[in-house]
């Protein structure tokens, strides 16, 4: 009886030993495949930089180009610098399209983007599922020339000012070319905007000819979505 017990014991210190080594044998496993990937992104010839435009952002108003760097094979950031001018298409709400006037003039003023990705999946080259928390400023302007009471121009003018500063987070696929290093991302998200505006906004009184201008200023914060897709070069 005791040296039935006694095998009984030793049987279940056998199983359990198995299986801590195959739990063990398990995790390590894991931790080499991350070694390796790591080791090969410091080691292995492959795109750490992407330069990239957004076309459908000149609708917009604001032609920006971006500059991804891979910091690890899991972790990018991205900046952005360009210049804003006229919006085609306008946005969502009380964000109209510039019209076309002979009395106004659009300004080139700067517009900047810094964010940091998180790509999903394990890679050597920044692409795949990612998600990308971002700033950005934008500022568009311009000058709206007054008439006198004859409908001829003065000479004078007001400026029509937006200010947006944007907090923004994305969900995003970035997929690299499999015969070159071109690429193109894909992405939509939401964020939150504050806006500073300072809006001049021109009457006509079709009877007598008589121009007005009426002036407000608005400073708030909205809610924003966002669409779009870059397209971009690696090296």
């Amino acid at each position: 009886m005791e040296q039935r017990r006694m095998r009984t014991w030793a049987a279940w210190v056998l199983l359990l030993t198995c299986g801590a080594a195959s739990a063990q044998e398990g995790h390590t496993k894991v931790l080499l495949h991350k070694d390796r990937l790591a080791a090969e992104w410091d080691t292995v010839n492959c795109v750490k930089n992407v330069l990239k435009l957004n076309p459908l952002l000149f609708l917009r108003g604001e032609v920006p180009l971006y500059y991804e760097r891979a910091l690890s094979h899991r972790v990018s950031v991205e900046l952005a610098a360009g210049l804003t001018g006229r919006s085609y298409i306008g946005g969502l709400g009380d964000d109209p399209p510039d019209p076309y006037s002979s009395g106004m003039r659009m300004r080139h003023r700067p517009s900047a983007h810094a964010g940091i990705r998180w790509y999903l999946t394990d890679d050597l080259e920044p692409q795949g599922l990612y998600m990308h928390g971002e700033f950005a400023y934008l500022e568009h302007v311009k000058d709206i020339t007054l008439r006198d009471s004859a409908g001829q121009f003065t000479g004078e003018s007001l400026t029509d000012r937006r200010v947006y500063n944007d907090l923004r987070l994305f969900i995003g696929y970035q997929r690299l070319s499999s015969t070159s290093n071109w690429l193109w991302d894909a992405y939509c998200g939401a964020g939150f905007r504050n806006r500073a505006i300072h809006h001049v906004e021109e009457h006509v009184d079709t009877v007598d000819r008589h121009w007005s201008y009426e002036v407000t200023e608005t400073h708030d914060g909205v809610p924003v979505i966002f669409l779009g897709v870059k397209v971009g070069y690696g090296f």
